[in-house]
């Protein structure tokens, strides 16, 4: 576990490190989002336009916009609603969320809610992009980019994330859902007080990033190294 929680550190530390370098890095999106979400929270109209702008390119920067997706067909305002619901004061018990919360049942049940809720919504505007209904559902990668964006609540379960996920083997479970929730929530409580002291050196402005956005970096940059390493042994 020890070595499992150094690897993390490590490679959070690594990534935010090269952020903060690059006053222009794409990873910015996410910290331009995130801040702005949590404004827009405590205001009393929020600016929805702008809100739907900064999440389209948030997703874009964040690889969201390939030639392959339905969202490529649509401009920025098609989010504004999933910006409206998320905006809800139902949902301000999700904003950067500790770990050990979201074990809670009414956690479970409202992040659960919202999940269904853009699932629903994304599912009708690709259906109308393709002019037919996919056999498969709207993907993880979309839904956990956008709750990690504008909530700080689950990790980006995309391609480098989960490859992460399988060299640590924290959860023989690596597709997003409650079982692989609860073992990133056990891992992160099992070893707290170390990953705290370095989660609260990350800044967003002047918001501490969320834990979950810490097991998300150091996972995320994991898996990337990972898949780097076996690209270039097939490149040999």
């Amino acid at each position: 576990m020890d070595n499992k929680v150094e690897k993390i550190i490590k490679s959070a530390n690594e990534f935010y490190e090269a952020l903060k370098k690059d006053p222009n890095s794409r990873d910015r999106s996410w910290e331009h989002c995130y801040k702005s979400f949590h404004d827009a929270r405590y205001e009393e109209n929020p600016d929805y336009d702008y809100l739907s702008l900064l999440l389209a390119f948030y997703l874009a920067s964040w690889g969201m916009y390939r030639a392959s997706s339905f969202l490529i067909q649509k401009d920025y305002k098609v989010h504004t609603p999933v910006v409206e619901e998320i905006l809800k004061e139902k949902y301000n018990c999700l904003f950067g969320i500790d770990c050990d919360k979201l074990n809670q049942s009414d956690i479970k049940t409202t992040l659960s809610d919202i999940d269904t809720i853009m699932r629903d919504y994304y599912r009708s505007v690709r259906k109308k992009v393709r002019e037919t209904e996919a056999k498969y559902k709207v993907s993880d990668i979309l839904i956990t980019k956008i709750l990690l964006g504008t909530l700080g609540c689950v990790p980006a379960y995309d391609q480098c994330f989960v490859a992460g996920l399988r060299e640590l083997g924290i959860s023989s479970n690596v597709n997003y859902g409650e079982e692989s929730l609860s073992k990133l929530v056990e891992f992160y409580e099992s070893d707290k007080k170390r990953f705290e002291k370095t989660r609260k050196k990350f800044k967003a402005y002047d918001l501490e990033y969320p834990q979950m956005k810490l097991l998300d970096m150091g996972i995320w940059q994991i898996g990337a190294s990972k898949q780097d390493e076996k690209r270039k042994k097939q490149q040999q």
